[in-house]
């Protein structure tokens, strides 16, 4: 090369531009998503990607009927980028930063109920950090680095991830006071039979239907029978939304169901919470020291909202 010749960039614009549209069609598991932050259409971040797809001589995402997904490839591809991102801008920050975006995931009726009230809180705290949050009952995948940072309800156990327990859970019934009226409940778990319970069938990871009911008579009224009559959700906030309307007993979780006894829309009929529950929320994140600081923040603020 002559002497004082300008050095080649390893990539050109068009090739960067791919790799950034890349990054957030994967962090966002969406070509929709992606082309809403990067200004683009939907085509063009599918041509970007494609283009991508075609130098690396990979195939980036597995096209289905209404999503994306990220191939073997695209996971090992993306996890390297995500991981050079947070070094890039630590390095402009002349040092890890608290700024960017954390992407956390939450089972609904946590993220409903207990999550998104306290997050004004953290945003005035740290107004340079975006939440991405994401809820469902699935599991998380953390290989594709997709999500920072997962609170789930479970048992503690999350092999080959790093997890830290969040807040323990404490089990009663609750119901609305005009249900317990109606139904003789009050002080009187042997009328229970007579009642409709409410089920969250999926309260925590490959539980029975009934798990959280069954729980409970075992451990404080096990002279009471299981009603008959039943109403089912996958949602423990939907059970207590049911109940505060009037349509039955629901477990009640205590994390997420004191604004409603505090407002007097649900009571506790048959007293307090007085049984511990076996699960507990924990907060996980893949086996990744030191974490990124602005996920890091988040880490231990949500710490600092626990009881």
């Amino acid at each position: 090369m002559p002497a004082g010749a300008p050095l080649r960039a390893t990539l050109t614009a068009s090739q960067f531009a791919n790799l950034h549209t890349f990054l957030v069609a994967a962090r966002h598991a969406s070509f929709a998503l992606a082309a809403q932050e990067l200004a683009l259409t939907p085509s063009a971040v599918s041509h970007r990607i494609a283009r991508l797809e075609s130098s690396l001589g990979l195939r980036l995402f597995e096209r289905l009927t209404r999503q994306v997904r990220l191939t073997q490839d695209g996971e090992r591809i993306f996890a390297a980028l995500q991981s050079g991102w947070d070094s890039l801008h630590a390095a402009l920050a002349g040092g890890d930063t608290l700024a960017g975006s954390v992407t956390v995931h939450a089972r609904p009726s946590v993220a409903q109920c207990w999550l998104v009230p306290r997050l004004a809180g953290f945003a005035a705290q740290y107004p340079d950090v975006s939440m991405d949050l994401r809820v469902g009952n699935d599991s998380v995948d953390f290989r594709a680095g997709q999500v920072d940072l997962a609170l789930h309800y479970g048992d503690g156990s999350f092999p080959g991830l790093a997890s830290r327990k969040l807040m323990d859970e404490w089990l009663a019934p609750v119901c609305s006071p005009q249900y317990a009226r109606q139904h003789g409940l009050l002080d009187a778990p042997r009328n229970l039979p007579g009642a409709t319970v409410l089920h969250d069938t999926l309260a925590w990871p490959a539980c029975a239907p009934d798990a959280e009911w069954r729980l409970w008579l075992n451990g404080q009224a096990p002279e009471v029978s299981l009603p008959a009559r039943s109403l089912r959700f996958d949602r423990a906030d939907l059970c207590a939304q049911a109940a505060i309307h009037h349509a039955g007993v629901a477990m009640g979780r205590r994390q997420l169901v004191q604004p409603w006894l505090d407002s007097g829309q649900l009571i506790l009929p048959f007293g307090g919470f007085a049984l511990a529950g076996p699960q507990a929320y924990y907060l996980v994140h893949a086996a990744r020291t030191p974490l990124p600081a602005r996920v890091q923040a988040l880490f231990d603020w949500l710490l600092g909202q626990a009881i």
